[in-house]
């Protein structure tokens, strides 16, 4: 456990061990680094996209942070631009996981012991998190939920460039339903996102603003971990109550439901998005259809969970819910898909799953979906839901350079995105090389 925290340390601290993690020593990152005026032209064999469209034998000029081109092999660049040859590989856009936990950290080798508990050592220990994230060629993550405000914590690392990671969209405490009234005399709750009553959600949701949130998180039904009931806990009202404060201050919502009525009531009230719901009537995702909610099902995660049931100590019966409901899901995802429901990719990664936060696209073509349709969950479709279409989710002028270099065609088969990333530029440097020298 030592060892692992003064690695993770190291790795926090942006140290000797992180720069070869990173891949910082390539003859890209030294220009990108050494010469921030240069041009960097990486030369792809392919690069491929959510539209379905492949251009063969492509550069993209890189500035800073910024594509600035996309252009043919075959035209001049320009003066003075460091070429990168990458042409064993396709290019992709950066993914976006719109559901993670960064912060939700645990020792695989011990993962019933105490995780950190202080706000500093969390963050720390979630560089391995991140550092994993990236691995996967996500680049960008919207967090739903995490204590002490260690989300925001981390955003904010990794903006200055103090850790290296994903670029992070965070909702700090997510707003859940007190099942007994506080004793009186006692503090508020809301602060931390424990609702009573209707005054509660609005001062929860002050609160989590206040602190820095890019987005509120309501958890609008029972289910989490190992319990896979799907009881819903707040009513439609005052789920609109909450959009409605959300909105006013200008923060999106997203509502987590692990079943049809709680989905159904998170639409009706207006939520951006709607996490988990499983047993999806067909009045549900005609409506849905009709008023353009994301729909982030997060089938891989209940995987995980029945895969590590033997670590976790849940039962035989436990695991058996578990994979009951990740088939619910699944046909609720592919009759959602039938009916034209918008879908974003969210993993629900937590502990050691980070690094595995693509394995939900696998999900999405047996529901269906083409590689296509499947890489657009993660690209185009996840940045509108983002707010961020014009700089997110695409290769293209003015967008970030956020790109992926895969080892296949991921347009004929989604296993290429989830298991043959070998390369990964965030914000114009690079953060992981794999590739061949």
């Amino acid at each position: 456990m030592r060892s692992t925290l003064l690695t993770l340390l190291a790795i926090a601290a942006g140290g000797t061990l992180l720069t070869r993690i990173a891949g910082h020593a390539s003859a890209l990152d030294a220009v990108t680094g050494r010469q921030p005026s240069a041009m960097t032209a990486l030369r792809f064999g392919a690069l491929a996209d959510a539209s379905g469209r492949t251009q063969r034998d492509i550069v993209i000029l890189v500035h800073g942070d910024t594509i600035v081109r996309v252009q043919s092999a075959s035209r001049a660049l320009p003066p003075g631009a460091m070429v990168v040859d990458m042409r064993k590989y396709t290019a992709i856009p950066g993914l976006i996981d719109v559901h993670t936990h960064m912060t939700y950290w645990r020792d695989k080798n011990a993962p019933m012991s105490n995780a950190p508990r202080s706000r500093d050592s969390v963050v720390m220990v979630a560089a391995e998190n991140a550092r994993r994230t990236l691995e996967t060629g996500v680049t960008t993550v919207r967090d739903l939920g995490a204590s002490n405000y260690t989300d925001i914590a981390m955003r904010d690392a990794i903006a200055r460039g103090d850790m290296v990671g994903p670029r992070m969209f965070v909702s700090g405490y997510g707003l859940s339903k007190l099942t007994a009234a506080p004793r009186e005399g006692t503090p508020s709750a809301a602060v931390r996102g424990r609702i009573w009553d209707t005054l509660d959600i609005k001062a929860a949701i002050a609160a989590q603003v206040e602190a820095g949130a890019d987005w509120i998180k309501m958890y609008g039904s029972t289910g989490s971990f190992q319990n896979v009931t799907s009881t819903q806990t707040f009513s439609e009202t005052e789920m609109r109550v909450a959009v409605e404060a959300a909105h006013r201050y200008g923060r999106p919502i997203a509502i987590h439901s692990y079943g049809d009525s709680g989905g159904r009531a998170a639409i009706r009230a207006g939520a951006e998005s709607v996490e988990h719901p499983a047993g999806l009537s067909a009045t549900t995702l005609a409506e849905w259809r009709q008023r353009g909610a994301m729909y982030v099902p997060t089938v891989d995660h209940n995987r995980f969970y029945a895969e590590n049931a033997a670590l976790f100590g849940y039962t035989r019966e436990q695991v058996a819910a578990l994979d009951s409901f990740r088939v619910l899901n699944l046909e609720s995802a592919r009759r959602a898909h039938a009916a034209g429901v918008k879908f974003a990719m969210g993993s629900d990664a937590v502990y050691w799953m980070h690094g595995e936060n693509t394995r939900e696209l696998g999900w999405f073509v047996k529901a269906g979906m083409t590689p296509a349709e499947a890489l657009a969950t993660a690209t185009t479709n996840a940045a509108v839901l983002l707010r961020q279409p014009n700089k997110l989710g695409r290769i293209a002028p003015g967008y970030f350079a956020d790109i992926v270099a895969v080892d296949g065609d991921p347009l004929k088969n989604i296993d290429v995105v989830i298991e043959h990333v070998v390369w990964v530029m965030k914000g114009g440097k690079v953060v992981v090389n794999r590739s061949a020298p």
